[in-house]
C-alpha cells in the first residue's frame, strides 16, 4: 500500500486544483487558498516518494498532469475573471489562457530536462500560481493600480513568458546547511520571513518577485552558480 501514498497525495493536489477552479466563479480569495493547499500536497508527494523509495514514471506523469490543473488552469481562470471584470473588450479576457498554455509548456520542458535538479530554468509553475492568485492579498491601496485592464494584461504576458524563459533560478535544496554556497538561499529565506511578518498573505507576490530578483542578482554577480 505504501507505493500508492505519493500518488494519493498527487491526486489530492489535483482535487485542490479542481475545487479551486470552481471557487474562481464565487470568490477569488478561496482560489488562492486552494493553490496553497495544492502546493503542500505537491511538495509532500515527491518528498514521500523519495522517503519511501517508491518513485515511478507514472507518478512523475501524474504529478505534471495535476500541476497543469492546479498551477496552470486555476491561475489562468482567476486572471480570466479579473480581466473580464475590468475590460470592456469581449475578447481580451481570453488572453489569460496563455498562463495555462505556458504552464503546460513549462512542465513538459521540465519533464525532459535533466539539468533542473539543483536549479530551475524559468519560473516554476507553483511560484507563478502563488504570485497570480496572491495578488488579491496585496494592500488594498495597490488594487486600483494592479486590478486594471492594462496591468492585468501586462502581468499575464510577462509571467507567461517567465515560465519558459531561459533564466536560471535557484532551487531551495540544501546540500549542506553552511553559509558558504547557500548565501542566496539564506538571504531569500530571511527576506521572505520579514515580508510575511509585515504583509502576511499579501507577502506572497512580493516573495515571488524577490525570488526572481535574487536569482538574477546572484547570477549576474557570480555569488551563486544557479
Amino acid at each position: 500500500m505504501l507505493k500508492h501514498v505519493p500518488n494519493a497525495l498527487t491526486c489530492a493536489n489535483l482535487v485542490c486544483g479542481c475545487v479551486g477552479i470552481i471557487s474562481v466563479f464565487t470568490t477569488q480569495t478561496e482560489a488562492a487558498y486552494f493553490v496553497w493547499a495544492a502546493c503542500v500536497f505537491d511538495f509532500f508527494d515527491g518528498f514521500t516518494a523519495r522517503i519511501l523509495k517508491v518513485s515511478s514514471p507514472i507518478g512523475k506523469e501524474l504529478d505534471s498532469l495535476a500541476d497543469v490543473v492546479s498551477f496552470g488552469v486555476l491561475p489562468s481562470l482567476a486572471m480570466f475573471r479579473w480581466i473580464e471584470s475590468e475590460s470592456t473588450s469581449e475578447w481580451l479576457r481570453y488572453g489569460a489562457i496563455f498562463i495555462a498554455i505556458f504552464s503546460a509548456l513549462r512542465l513538459a520542458k521540465f519533464n525532459i530536462d535533466e539539468n533542473q535538479s539543483d536549479s530551475f530554468t524559468g519560473v516554476p509553475t507553483p511560484a507563478n500560481a502563488l504570485f497570480i492568485t496572491g495578488l488579491v492579498f496585496l494592500p488594498s491601496g495597490t488594487h486600483s493600480v494592479i486590478f486594471t485592464e492594462t496591468a492585468l494584461i501586462i502581468i499575464t504576458i510577462v509571467f507567461s513568458l517567465l515560465l519558459v524563459a531561459p533564466v536560471k533560478l535557484f532551487a531551495l535544496k540544501f546540500k549542506n546547511y553552511g553559509w558558504i554556497g547557500n548565501e542566496i538561499r539564506y538571504a531569500f529565506l530571511g527576506l521572505s520571513s520579514a515580508l510575511l511578518l509585515f504583509f502576511h498573505a499579501g507577502a506572497l507576490p512580493l516573495i515571488i518577485l524577490s525570488y526572481i530578483g535574487i536569482s538574477l542578482l546572484g547570477r549576474v554577480s557570480g555569488i551563486q552558480k544557479v
